[in-house]
């Protein structure tokens, strides 16, 4: 593990650095407060520290209140070195962020020991860390396909809707359904119809920007948020990830399986006070437009006086078989 040794006593810190360099930490040095500071907020800083008391610039108990006032990066477990037997002076460092703190001169045993204190609690901590983030990861993304989950994707689509109308921009919605994906199931079983939506979910993923949202809204349908998206390249945008789809097979356990989207695709903007459960409602219905159209296509939909003045429904995809 790394430490730092942060000292501006040359030979004081060189003492320090052989025991521990011995000891298999790999050391770091610093010889004022300043940089022990620097070091230790730096993004891929050392998490163990020994800062003398004692030092020009910033002082052993500044640089703890630095590095205290950093709340997003991981902890650093920091040791006082320290000439002072006071009591209110080891209150002061401890106060000042300080997790524990020896008295010089000190036994290099002791520090050893210390040390290993310190780097329980930081493993401690990080497992800690690792379970939350597990756990997050879990309330948030679908567990087949590592997807945003449904309750996700539509809480960040209502969001992003409120942002984009206080911005005057536009966001499309596009809703995805695999075509037969039953038919996959009932003939090559469900772990294969698994194997086919993980797929899926990276055919979206790699069809979409890195701002853009993708959400498993059931079964083998797919929710797409596309930020800033006008009604003039929706739909190819939409017909990008139907082709996306349609190309090539999904390589599987039982051989390639064709696969194929229909897709429900609308534009914010073209419904200025629709709500979020209706622009949902309107892709929903445009979507079942696409699957009565003979699927793997796209169908945008617009409010109904807009539809009117078109002399086409606005489908796209491969031509349609008789």
């Amino acid at each position: 593990m790394r430490i730092l040794v942060a000292d501006d006593d040359l030979i004081s810190r060189r003492l320090v650095e052989s025991a521990l360099t011995k000891a298999g930490y790999a050391v770091e040095s610093a010889g004022d407060g300043e940089r022990a500071a620097a070091a230790l907020c730096s993004q891929d800083g050392p998490r163990l520290a020994l800062l003398d008391w004692m030092m020009p610039g910033l002082d052993g108990p500044a640089v703890c209140r630095e590095v205290r006032r950093r709340h997003s990066q991981p902890y650093v477990y920091m040791i006082l070195l320290t000439s002072k037997e006071e009591k209110s002076d080891v209150i002061a460092g401890l106060e000042a962020g300080a997790d524990d703190y020896l008295t010089k001169p000190f036994h290099a045993a002791e520090l050893r020991a210390r040390l290993r204190t310190g780097q329980r609690i930081l493993e401690l901590e990080d497992s800690l860390v690792e379970a939350r983030e597990q756990m997050r990861f879990k309330a948030t993304h679908d567990p087949l396909t590592s997807l945003w989950n449904r309750g996700f994707i539509l809480d960040h689509f209502q969001r992003e809707l409120q942002r984009v109308r206080r911005e005057r921009s536009s966001l499309a919605v596009l809703l995805c359904d695999l075509d037969h994906f039953k038919a996959i199931n009932d003939t090559h079983g469900h772990l294969v119809g698994d194997e086919v939506l993980r797929e899926s979910a990276r055919r979206l993923l790699a069809s979409v920007r890195t701002y853009d949202a993708v959400g498993r809204y059931g079964g083998e349908e797919f929710l797409v948020v596309l930020s800033g998206c006008e009604s003039s390249n929706a739909q190819q945008r939409a017909e990008q990830i139907r082709k996306a789809f349609a190309q090539r097979p999904v390589n599987t356990g039982c051989g390639p399986i064709s696969i194929t989207t229909s897709i429900g695709a609308l534009a914010s903007r073209d419904w200025t006070s629709a709500s979020a459960q209706t622009l949902l409602s309107e892709a929903d219905a445009a979507l079942y437009q696409a699957k009565s159209s003979g699927r793997n296509c796209v169908v945008l939909t617009k409010p109904a006086a807009e539809h009117e003045a078109e002399e086409e429904p606005r489908v796209t995809g491969p031509p349609l078989r008789t």
